[in-house]
């Protein structure tokens, strides 16, 4: 199983889609606040369609204390600063896939703590950023294929 980490989301609809793909593939879905919404946010809700009543679906109160409850766990970081396409990292079953917030992506402390597992999905020059339901999937996809697809027909 691959874990998808979402650092200080902002737009319920993206976590909702990402909950959709996490439900789909198995992953686990950790959010950390603080969210720029509320779990019980209809529009989180309806983006999630009833894929919540059985997710696995963990809050942690901040990074520190996803890596204290993590601790061991092997991160890949998702940034426009990552400096390793992401279809070039080798991903193993476990793995932790760790996504910023929209408006900002992940904070420069975070990258620095982790430079060599900062990954990138390259782009066009001029472009900020893709979606971030649509960055998760493209990455978690690449991981699943490396490993088999994990059980998923």
């Amino acid at each position: 199983m691959i874990h998808i980490v979402l650092h200080e989301p902002e737009i319920p609809q993206n976590t909702g889609n990402i909950v959709r793909t996490c439900k789909s593939t198995g992953s686990v879905l950790h959010l950390i606040e603080p969210m720029g919404f509320a779990v019980q946010d209809k529009k989180l809700k309806r983006a999630g369609l009833d894929y919540w009543h059985d997710m696995d679906i963990r809050t942690h109160e901040n990074f520190n204390s996803f890596s204290q409850t993590n601790r061991g766990a092997r991160l890949w970081l998702l940034s426009t600063h990552g400096n390793i396409p992401y279809h070039q990292a080798e991903y193993r079953d476990g793995d932790y896939l760790v996504f910023g917030k929209e408006t900002a992506g992940l904070p420069s402390v975070l990258r620095e703590q982790y430079p060599g597992q900062c990954l990138r999905i390259p782009m066009l020059k001029d472009n900020r950023s893709l979606n971030l339901s649509n960055a998760v999937a493209i990455v978690l996809y690449e991981a699943l294929r490396q490993n088999g697809f994990m059980g998923l027909l």
